[in-house]
């Protein structure tokens, strides 16, 4: 039995909370949590019946603790992450990673001299439509890649804001696109390849934050093929979408819903006698935006511990998807296309005044 932590207890762990403390999980259990302030980390305890901690350094010495899911603000992952791989815990970190890439080399480096293991949550890449149409893409269906798009159309409003005091600050989160957009970021170069430029705008339109609410970005990878992403928290009155698609010389598919959650188009020019059912059998209707994949992620991580399976998404992986979000936001601040490597100058995400 692999023994969890949660240091966090915001709005993202009681997706956790749910998954770890109710047995959903087999081979692992919740068996503390820990948030600075003291009626959530009391609240969560009560509620799964585990010690809560006010002081992650306490919670750090406790010796049944396995593994640590870091569920604090994007800005504070690394303090926390480094911290618990020194206590020589492994540490799962929701998204993004970091909000610098000097924080996400630090996690990295840390967790490689302690010995433990780095996971990144990026749950929708083990959405089952995600996973249907990354076999096609791994079985060379799709041909010769020619563009891919993602759509987020969520709505947060200014109470979503309002609710935490870190919420749309560039220190400790930054805007839809390291946040709530990151997911889909990551999807599309999971997808298409390595990027080799991004040219993108942003703008705060209905809400009163530091960062943007809407953007939207044209990607140029290294393997010729063209990117769009359009990304907004400002939809109303209600979540709208969250959708994938990927066209290629001898295939193309989208996955909609408002969690990439729904095929809506699979075509290939060379069909299977399977194409007939995908639509109908790898679609599914979660409750929320969150989807099914954290289940998935946390069976992926104990099958890690138990059989030695390498992480889907690790610290580099997750790096990588962190400089991908930096280089759009580095374009927004200099209205100018941007290559990769990123060479950070006006990028405003986790700078601190």
């Amino acid at each position: 039995m692999i023994n969890f932590a949660l240091i966090g207890c915001g709005r993202i762990a009681k997706r956790h909370a749910e998954l770890l403390g109710t047995g959903q999980i087999a081979g692992a259990r919740l068996v503390a949590v820990c948030d600075n302030q003291a009626d959530r980390a009391d609240r969560f305890g009560q509620t799964y019946n585990v010690p809560s901690f006010h002081s992650i350094d306490e919670l750090l010495l406790q010796e049944n603790i396995d593994v640590v899911s870091i569920l604090t603000p994007s800005g504070m992952h690394a303090e926390h992450a480094i911290a618990a791989a020194n206590a020589h815990k492994h540490v799962v970190v929701e998204k993004p990673m970091a909000l610098t890439l000097d924080d996400a080399n630090a996690m990295i480096a840390a967790c490689d001299a302690n010995g433990v293991r780095l996971f990144v949550v990026k749950q929708n890449r083990f959405n089952v439509p995600v996973m249907k149409a990354r076999e096609a893409l791994e079985a060379g269906r799709f041909g010769k890649l020619v563009l891919g798009t993602v759509r987020v159309r969520w709505c947060r409003d200014q109470a979503y804001y309002d609710h935490d005091s870190w919420r749309g600050t560039w220190a400790q989160d930054g805007g839809v696109l390291s946040n709530q957009a990151s997911h889909h970021v990551d999807m599309l170069s999971w997808f298409m390849g390595e990027v080799e430029s991004v040219h993108a705008r942003g703008a705060t339109a209905l809400t009163r934050m530091e960062a943007e609410d809407t953007a939207v970005a044209t990607v140029k990878f290294r393997n010729g093929a063209l990117g769009i992403i359009e990304a907004t928290s400002a939809t109303r009155p209600r979540d709208m979408e969250g959708s994938l698609s990927v066209l290629g010389a001898t295939g193309a598919i989208e996955i909609a819903g408002f969690s990439v959650n729904k095929i809506r188009t699979w075509q290939f020019t060379n069909p299977l006698d399977s194409d007939h059912d995908v639509i109908e059998n790898f679609s599914v209707n979660p409750p929320n935006v969150y989807g099914f994949g954290h289940q998935a992620y946390y069976e992926h991580i104990v099958d890690c511990f138990n059989n030695g399976t390498e992480a889907l998404v690790d610290g580099h992986q997750g790096r990588q998807s962190l400089e991908l979000i930096m280089a759009l936001y580095e374009s927004i601040a200099s209205g100018k296309e941007v290559t990769l490597p990123l060479k950070v100058d006006q990028c405003k995400l986790g700078r601190r005044q």
